[in-house]
């Protein structure tokens, strides 16, 4: 059987459907195992060996058709489920399976307030996608594996972090999805223990920003390594800080101890950190921060450039003493 599973963007949504991946591939007998994605998001999967063949969502969908004609697919588990898988699924001309998004129920609980949302993870519910299979969860959390080309040394990060840091994500895909300057500030400066700061090369100047408050405690790697170098950086952390941000996909791959913060978007949409069952329920891996009872919260399930109510209260008013709390309770731990 050959199957091609799609899920074209975003970094996080991919490494949820990691255990779709492994399952499927150990648990289908002879499965040859193809996979869709864009360009930019290679990188997240270069690696994982339960990968047969990787496919590029090319700029022209119809090139990108005529290319996986050519594979001649049994299946299509389709995980994104929009216009273009629609179109690619009819080109095929397979038996196919695509996950449901509950597009409704997300606006309802962001327009009306109304949380008619499944109490289920949404990798459990990528799973259900390949239950027809007889493919069933076998418990193992996410995958993240880093070509060994990019993984860092000791050597790349400053000699006063190299016996340990805690790793904090500034970053985010929107601006409300993440604490402000003024109050990671805060946060940086209330935290006693070796910090290194993750994000993207658009983040690089709030990181010089931060690190300047304590040059020797806070290191800034934004922009200064690839995904799968920052990924490293996140697994050898020792507790990882995060808002909803593929990095703490990443981090809850390598059973990193987590501390999400969470702004417009809420834990209920199902995308909080995902363990394996032998850590899941483990006592004082995860812990998260979010101010509860606003009615403008969530606002969107995706994010916004700046608050629509212009007051920003779901990150104004987070507890950034509960969190160096936690982080203190977490290291003391390990």
């Amino acid at each position: 059987m050959k199957v091609l599973i799609i899920r074209f963007s975003s970094i996080g949504d991919i490494v949820l459907t990691t255990p779709v991946i492994r399952c499927v591939k150990k648990q289908l007998a002879g499965v040859e195992l193809h996979y869709l994605t864009k360009k930019a998001f290679l990188p997240v999967l270069i690696a994982n060996p339960y990968i047969d063949k990787l496919h590029v969502l090319n700029d022209n969908l119809d090139n990108t058709i005529e290319e996986l004609k050519a594979e001649k697919f049994d299946h299509i588990i389709d995980l994104h489920h929009n216009l273009r898988t629609l179109k690619v699924k009819r080109a095929l001309k397979c038996k196919a399976h695509s996950f449901n998004k509950l597009n409704i129920q997300k606006w309802m609980m962001t327009n009306l307030k109304l949380n008619l949302l499944p109490s289920i993870h949404i990798a459990d519910r990528y799973l259900k996608t390949v239950e027809h299979l007889g493919v069933k969860n076998d418990g193992a959390g996410l995958d993240y594996y880093i070509p060994a080309d990019e993984q860092i040394s000791q050597n790349d990060i400053p000699a006063s972090h190299q016996l340990g840091y805690i790793a904090i994500v500034v970053g985010a895909a929107h601006s409300t999805k993440r604490l402000p300057l003024d109050r990671l500030k805060e946060l940086v400066q209330m935290i006693d223990h070796p910090i290194v700061l993750l994000g993207g090369k658009e983040d690089r100047i709030m990181g010089e920003v931060l690190a300047e408050t304590d040059p020797v405690k806070i290191y800034n790697a934004c922009g200064k390594f690839s995904l799968n170098e920052s990924a490293h950086l996140v697994q050898q952390a020792k507790l990882l800080i995060t808002h909803d941000t593929g990095l703490m996909h990443i981090g809850a791959a390598f059973n990193k101890k987590i501390i999400t913060v969470w702004g417009n978007t809420i834990p209920q949409f199902g995308m909080y950190p995902y363990f394996g069952n032998a850590v899941r329920n483990a006592a004082g891996m995860y812990d998260s921060f979010e101010v509860k009872g606003l009615r403008c919260r969530p606002c969107s399930k995706i994010g916004y450039e700046k608050c629509p109510k212009g007051h920003f209260n779901c990150m104004m008013k987070i507890d950034l003493g509960g969190i160096k709390a936690a982080a203190q309770r977490m290291l003391s731990a390990t």
